[in-house]
């Protein structure tokens, strides 16, 4: 990590502690429309962090991946509940169009992309159904790929049924295209997947990451028998073991987002190898946590689920762990 990279990561996490502790997650979590409009505005304002991977040209920072990844660790340490990664990752790196891009980059649109569904589309009117969209409950645009073409429409424009979703730090809806006006818009949809896979990787990482300090925290300060419980061989070797799979999961998180940003042809290996291992490393350090934390870390006051429940709707965001290894495995093949 650069000292540029670090001071990026300090700010952010500075940021979050004071903007967004648990409590202003949790009062989030209860409204499934809910959206903290400040906390966006201040957040692409002041942090200018949603205009990261923006050209220059188009009002934003004109960086990479690497960037949004260290953004990305923080929130997921975080539990932010804002459309990041839809807006300032799938869109961003979806479009080529100027004016949306410095939407984006302002923090004045929130887009997202279509990713899987059957949407048809005849004289730029797309329909269908895409069942499964990042935040589409709150997109003012939804980029699709249609036929080889890319459209931009109005999320206004798009019957939007939001999902009761297990992890509510996140949401995801349906939308419901029927005749729905659309734009042609330059865009690519090829990398998408792939750039947000491994945006994704980064932000399981850093829950990961904030398991494991809850975990050491509670280890240190729980006595049991008269001693603290991390003396316990028991206790230090499930830290130990969740130590090695945070420690590797930030290293395959960060490697996926250099080779995005270096050798972009190399990408869909590198985002399998980080989308299996890292769903997998925050799973398990979410239930270490609750093992160590024991009681306390199965009450709805604790925070201790709200990561469980992260973990378990990540891990199938953009695929399970399983099709990641399936997909790096046809590719090692060839």
């Amino acid at each position: 990590m650069s000292d540029e990279l670090d001071d990026l990561r300090a700010a952010v996490r500075a940021f979050l502690g004071e903007e967004c502790p648990p409590p202003a997650v949790r009062r989030l979590m209860a409204d499934p429309a809910a959206h903290d409009a400040a906390l966006w505005r201040r957040l692409s304002g002041e942090l200018g962090l949603t205009g990261l991977a923006v050209p220059e040209e188009h009002g934003g920072a004109g960086r990479g991946l690497t960037e949004l990844a260290v953004v990305c660790e923080e929130l997921g340490r975080a539990l932010t509940p804002v459309p990041y990664l839809a807006a300032a990752v799938l869109t961003a790196y979806a479009v080529r169009d100027g004016c949306l891009l410095a939407g984006i980059a302002d923090g004045s649109v929130i887009g997202t992309v279509v990713l899987d569904g059957d949407l048809t589309a005849e004289d730029d009117r797309l329909t269908g159904t895409a069942p499964y969209v990042l935040d589409g409950h709150l997109a003012e645009v939804i980029v699709c790929a249609v036929a080889g073409r890319v459209y931009a429409v109005r999320g206004a424009d798009v019957a939007r049924t939001p999902h009761v979703t297990l992890d509510q730090t996140r949401r995801l809806a349906r939308l419901r295209f029927d005749g729905t006006p659309a734009e042609r818009i330059d865009g690519d949809l090829s990398r998408v997947r792939d750039v947000a896979l491994s945006a994704l990787a980064a932000e399981q990482a850093g829950g990961a990451r904030r398991c494991l300090e809850t975990a050491v925290a509670h280890a240190r300060t729980r006595v049991q028998f008269g001693r603290p419980i991390g003396s316990f061989q028991a206790i230090k070797h499930k830290l130990a073991d969740m130590l090695l799979r945070v420690e590797s999961a930030r290293s395959a998180a960060y490697e996926a987002a250099r080779v995005a940003d270096q050798e972009p042809d190399r990408l869909p290996v590198y985002a399998a190898l980080a989308g299996s291992y890292c769903a997998e490393a925050y799973l398990h350090a979410a239930g270490e946590t609750i093992q160590i934390l024991g009681g306390i870390g199965v009450t709805w006051e604790h925070d201790a689920h709200l990561h469980l429940k992260r973990a378990t709707a990540s891990a199938r965001l953009f695929g399970t762990p399983e099709a990641h290894r399936a997909r790096l495995a046809a590719a090692l093949a060839l």
